[in-house]
């Protein structure tokens, strides 16, 4: 749905996007992942045409990204930007009709989403008013009012309770089952790992990781397992097929994280223990989004040092 073909963008003496290219597929939940002033936002501003690239090209469905796919596409910035003084369901509306809507439309579907929300009885209340959570609820709705193709949601979840984050999250997912294309720009590695199908890791304006998010995870797989028995300790555990690189031990056992040696195999390590003590649990202990995040970040720092 989207090509981001060798982006640059520059200002005064600083590159914010180096020649940045990715593509987001129709109908899924993509990540833009980084840490502060990587150029998330700068691209995302490019993305909404809030600025335009000093180099390469944005294709929308195939054709140059211009003014007419703004009607296609539904914003949330991380800084909310609704007006405190207006009423809330009045600004929505008038959004709505930016965004190409009829007035008669705009409120009927407005009235569908406080409802679902619960939050029918705010509509003629000004934002000044509303909690930050009920805010963000005002926001969210005024992003997704139009049915846009694209979404492009900037930390969604900031300000919400674990409880209205878990509504919010369940209603993108349901827009993505729907047809929603979604761009996710978020830190919270574990909301990656549970709704994006794919991601970009961008990192001191460059691209440096990206693809499936399942892929990406068993890329990063080093031979480590969690293997868990019913004894205190193995008395010839320096001749095992693996090092240990934690232990606790318990009144039920002893649990350990391993990593497999050279030319070993998990079958080795279920063979010694096996023949030692009584097995409880083994799995393999796969990278989370959260550390490759903090080890390919660091290892770029590192590498540009």
């Amino acid at each position: 749905m989207i090509s981001i073909k060798n982006i640059v963008k520059q200002y005064a003496g600083h590159r914010a996007l180096n020649d940045v290219s990715m593509e987001i597929e129709r109908g899924k939940v993509f990540g833009l992942l980084g840490p502060n002033g990587a150029g998330k936002t700068s691209l995302i501003r490019i993305l909404n045409q809030i600025t335009a690239p000093d180099g390469g090209e944005v294709l929308f469905n195939g054709e140059h990204l211009s003014r007419k796919h703004t009607e296609q596409i539904g914003y949330m910035p991380e800084e909310r930007g609704l007006y405190k003084k207006m009423e809330i369901g009045e600004q929505i509306i008038y959004l709505a009709q930016l965004k190409g809507m009829s007035r008669n439309e705009a409120i009927r579907r407005l009235r569908m989403w406080f409802e679902k929300l619960g939050i029918e009885a705010w509509v003629n209340k000004k934002i000044e008013d509303l909690s930050k959570g009920m805010q963000q609820k005002a926001q969210f709705v005024a992003t997704v009012l139009h049915e846009p193709e694209l979404l492009i949601l900037d930390e969604p979840f900031s300000g919400f309770d674990p409880v209205n984050a878990e509504i919010i999250k369940n209603e993108i997912l349901e827009l993505n089952r729907k047809g929603t294309t979604i761009i996710f720009s978020t830190h919270r590695m574990e909301s990656v790992e549970e709704l994006c199908d794919s991601i970009a890791l961008l990192n001191l304006s460059k691209k440096i990781l990206d693809g499936n998010v399942k892929a990406i995870r068993n890329q990063f797989r080093n031979g480590t397992y969690r293997l868990d028995y019913n004894m205190n300790q193995l008395a010839d555990a320096h001749e095992a097929p693996f090092s240990i690189l934690k232990q606790e031990h318990s009144d039920a056992g002893t649990s350990m994280v391993v990593r497999m040696k050279e030319n070993t195999a998990p079958n080795d390590a279920l063979l010694f223990v096996a023949q030692r003590a009584g097995i409880t649990h083994f799995e393999e202990v796969v990278p989370t989004m959260n550390e490759i995040f903090i080890r390919t970040v660091n290892s770029q720092n590192t590498t540009s040092h």
